[in-house]
């Protein structure tokens, strides 16, 4: 599979990245935009989306423990038990993101064959909740690890796909799951361990978003900014939230 860039000046040289086996991406830099072309770049971090694309719906599944919070009116579904009556929580998960993405292509009008793109993520090793979840989908499959920023990039990524006419209709999906995170990063609730008050919960719930190119009716996503890496020295696994959320985030616009 190869990305390019229409219309685009470059030198003659390329970057060839191998992911796994299967895919190689080449990049050409430097990139000299042209007037009119879908997207352009702005800064080091930034991309504008010239054509402005839509995101046609949107959907979230929780869990019992997320549906007795604030929130809870402004989800699609709470499940009462954690399991959705799967007989591991890393079944449970994938389950929750099928129910994600069935219900925001639902309320999209659009059926699963004409979602030509799934960009999907979890926090498990492999995607494990991701690519099982997809097994049956005849899409093409793009799996993400940002972990708390997974709903982002691949809503930034589909959105930069539908942008550029590379996908006519691309889903973002993302899931975690409260046990199948202990078991991950802590110590799986099988052992009873003791977590202390202020430890974070990782959220059980499965979020989806399906986007197209631009409509005047739907709301639109405008410009990407991806970011970088911060590593704060943070070593407490009860205390992820510190991690992931430094006091002084700089950014090029």
């Amino acid at each position: 599979m190869t990305f390019y860039v229409k219309n685009a000046q470059y030198e003659p040289h390329t970057y060839p990245r191998i992911f796994g086996e299967r895919f190689c991406i080449i990049l050409h830099s430097p990139l000299k935009i042209k007037p009119g072309d879908k997207m352009t770049r702005q800064g080091k971090s930034t991309i504008v989306l010239n054509e402005k694309p839509s995101i046609l719906s949107h959907a979230a599944v929780v869990g019992k423990t997320e549906g007795e919070g604030p929130l809870s009116a402004e989800f699609d579904f709470v499940f009462k038990d954690d399991t959705l009556g799967e007989e591991s929580f890393e079944k449970s998960e994938s389950a929750l993101q099928k129910d994600a993405l069935r219900r925001a292509l639902d309320k999209a009008g659009i059926s699963e064959e004409q979602a030509d793109t799934v960009i999907a993520g979890d926090l498990l090793n492999q995607l494990t909740a991701s690519s099982f979840s997809l097994r049956g989908s005849e899409a093409a499959y793009l799996g993400v690890f940002g972990a708390c920023s997974t709903m982002a990039l691949s809503l930034g990524l589909a959105a930069i796909l539908t942008g550029c006419g590379a996908s006519k209709f691309c889903a973002a999906v993302t899931s975690s799951h409260f046990c199948t995170a202990e078991r991950q990063f802590r110590m799986p609730l099988e052992y009873g361990g003791q977590r202390p008050q202020s430890a974070q919960r990782t959220v059980t719930g499965a979020g989806a978003d399906i986007l197209s190119a631009h409509r005047s009716d739907r709301p639109c996503v405008t410009a990407v900014s991806f970011g970088k890496i911060y590593d704060l020295g943070i070593t407490d696994a009860n205390n992820m939230g510190a991690a992931m959320a430094p006091v002084h985030v700089s950014m090029d616009s």
